[in-house]
């Protein structure tokens, strides 16, 4: 299988002109975009998340609990068409474009080390909500990607990502946040 070319990005997201392998931009924290889907429900008085546990054959945090569906954007895709596919593929999840609403966007960056090796991501993440009715039961999980699904109280996941991290987790607090402001704004 052909490797992944992504897009160089400036700060704000948008496409230098550049590519580069997705091997090169975490060996050396080159600038890429992903799509971070989180899937969100009223559940009585909580919001719930629907958070992803990892593979653990994953270049990055094996086993820890994520965002509902995120994958990178690849070199020439818009940051919607990802997110639809990436739902699709990790999850069996058909939405059309107009069922994901557009948050905002964050920067990660780190330096970590996953297997043994060295892992460097610089990313500006584009963050869609979910809202549609989601049963877990009814999920085609993508088991390359991930082990298993499960629903998460909102603010006990928040609480649980602030220092000392919850290790349990590795949940990008961007993200996060925006996704809580948003529904909090909303009224739940």
């Amino acid at each position: 299988m052909a490797e992944e070319i992504f897009d160089i990005v400036d700060e704000k997201g948008q496409p230098t002109g550049e590519t580069v392998t997705r091997s090169k931009a975490h060996a050396e924290g080159i600038r890429h975009r992903t799509a971070h889907i989180w899937v969100v429900r009223e559940n009585g008085d909580k919001t719930e998340v629907l958070l992803q546990k990892r593979a653990m054959n994953k270049d990055s945090f094996p086993g820890r609990y994520d965002t509902s569906s995120a994958g990178h954007i690849q070199a020439g895709d818009e940051p919607l068409e990802s997110a639809v596919r990436e739902l699709s593929e990790e999850l069996g999840i058909q939405a059309d474009p107009d069922d994901l609403h557009f948050e905002g966007t964050f920067p990660i960056q780190y330096e970590k080390e996953f297997h043994g090796k060295p892992f460097k991501d610089n990313e500006i993440a584009f963050v869609y909500v979910y809202d549609d009715e989601v049963g877990i039961d009814n999920l085609t999980i993508q088991e390359e990607e991930l082990d298993s699904v499960e629903w998460f109280d909102l603010e006990e996941v928040y609480q649980a990502c602030q220092p000392p991290r919850d290790e349990k987790f590795c949940v990008p607090m961007g993200g996060l946040e925006i996704v809580r402001k948003r529904l909090i704004s909303c009224g739940g």
